[in-house]
């Protein structure tokens, strides 16, 4: 999990400094009781060509637990997969069709519906709205909320939900004797 700029010894670490691992604790009272947790720290360092510090450094840190994390960079991979989890989970909940029912069959069809929605205008987004250039593509931006609208119009078109009789047609006549 990431390490939030609070106290003054973790903010003190991740404002100097490089890639690193240390040693933290956290002290709570509890009832008149004091209560320690240490834990190791993974401070990734990362250039950023002058965008975040002065120096163009920024410092990220990450509180883990695991035998595969051995080093900082691999504590920001490891998040970073997480993150992309987490961030699939919140878009989703834009997509996703709400209903009341127990059953888990269609429950499950319709998260699977919500990440091919996603995926779909991830696709579309990637292939035929960002502009290829040196260096990585350019995103323009076009939301996710903006393209499931996109969707939602075409299918109210698609099942003719929408009026039969156009507003600018004359009434016809048979049937006003």
């Amino acid at each position: 999990m990431p390490i939030v700029r609070w106290g003054q010894t973790i903010k003190q670490e991740l404002s100097e400094g490089w890639s690193r691992v240390i040693q933290h604790d956290m002290t709570a009272k509890l009832d008149g009781h004091s209560w320690t947790v240490e834990f190791l720290v993974y401070i990734d360092c990362t250039y950023q060509n002058g965008r975040c510090d002065e120096h163009g450094v920024a410092r990220h840190g990450y509180a883990a637990d695991a035998p595969f994390i051995e080093s900082p960079r691999d504590a920001r991979y490891h998040y970073a997969k997480r993150f992309g989890i987490e961030a699939s989970y919140r878009l989703s909940e834009q997509s996703i069709a709400t209903t009341s029912t127990q059953n888990p069959v269609v429950r499950l069809l319709y998260v699977v519906v919500s990440l091919l929605l996603q995926n779909v205008w991830r696709y579309l987004h990637w292939e035929y709205v960002a502009t290829p250039r040196r260096g990585g593509r350019r995103l323009w931006k076009w939301s996710f909320k903006e393209f499931i609208n996109m969707i939602q119009r075409a299918a109210w078109t698609a099942l003719a939900t929408r009026r039969a009789v156009p507003a600018n047609r004359p009434p016809d006549d048979r049937f006003t004797r």
